[in-house]
């Protein structure tokens, strides 16, 4: 089968990187090449020893979003696989980040730095809205990144969803990159335990103490049986990435806690979860 990954994201939101990942990974790297020539040269991509193809295609801010979508989607009916992702981040960050290289913004046309950045996200919304996978990577640094889309693109044996489990910090932000979201701040807090602070959910008092009451034992067993709902349902509508967070006031302690004894249990349901810990390292 021929194999499709498409970059696509706003400019300075880590597009290179991918693009670096999935080469080092075996694909065949075009980068911002016109859409409309896309399927043209994908063709001429060298072929493994197994007759097929792996092509990564890295989409830039001057692409035209219907037009892309056309084409991702004769792709797909071609029978090929085609994976997409999208690349976002705050926009104070992206200001930042080209501050600090002293680049200027593809799109800006004169305008103020912000204002290209705001232009450029309004432009691609409509590529957003369509990606089957979305990575913030505002507060992720190049290996975190890296690991993220080494995790997506992997040589995966079978082509079916695959499903993460996050846990994040509310104080740090709600993220913009998960599909499903509990919140955990009922559950009781190790924070305010001398001996348990410094610990994080991880550890096995922590979430002992977390999981250790009758609420905390209904409302996982009742998201277990959720989530062992919703995973096969998703899959059959053909949605090739599920991303599940659950969030407490630091992302240290309840929500780590809850998301490993989630992914455990998921097992149990066939379904194999990678587990992110957004925030465990911040205070």
């Amino acid at each position: 089968m021929n194999e499709y990954a498409v970059i696509s994201g706003l400019s300075g939101a880590g597009r290179s990187t991918a693009a670096d990942v999935l080469e080092d990974q075996g694909w065949f790297v075009i980068d911002n090449l016109p859409v409309a020539l896309i399927p043209d040269v994908a063709g001429l991509v060298p072929v493994s020893t197994s007759g097929d193809s792996r092509v990564a295609l890295v989409v830039g801010a001057s692409s035209d979003p219907q037009e892309l979508s056309v084409m991702l989607a004769n792709l797909r009916d071609s029978g090929a696989r085609v994976r997409t992702l999208f690349l976002d981040a705050r926009t104070d960050v992206l200001v930042r980040r080209f501050e600090s290289t002293r680049r200027r913004h593809p799109v800006s046309a004169g305008a103020l730095l912000e204002a290209a950045i705001e232009r450029e996200r309004h432009h691609l919304r409509g590529v957003r809205a369509e990606a089957d996978a979305i990575i913030d990577t505002s507060d992720l640094n190049v290996h975190e990144l890296s690991r993220r889309v080494a995790d997506i693109f992997g040589d995966d044996e079978t082509p079916g969803m695959q499903v993460s489990i996050m846990s994040f910090g509310y104080k740090h932000g709600l993220p913009v990159d998960v599909d499903v979201v509990f919140d955990c701040r009922f559950l009781p807090n190790p924070h305010w335990v001398d001996d348990l602070r410094p610990l994080d959910g991880r550890d096995g008092d922590v979430s002992g103490y977390v999981l250790g009451s009758e609420l905390a034992s209904e409302f996982v067993a009742r998201v277990e049986d959720l989530l062992a709902l919703l995973a096969p349902a998703y899959e059959a509508e053909g949605k090739a990435y599920l991303t599940v967070a659950f969030g407490c006031t630091g992302g240290r302690h309840r929500s780590v806690a809850i998301a490993e004894e989630m992914a455990g249990r998921l097992v149990g349901h066939g379904v194999v979860a990678a587990v992110i810990h957004r925030d465990v390292d911040r205070s």
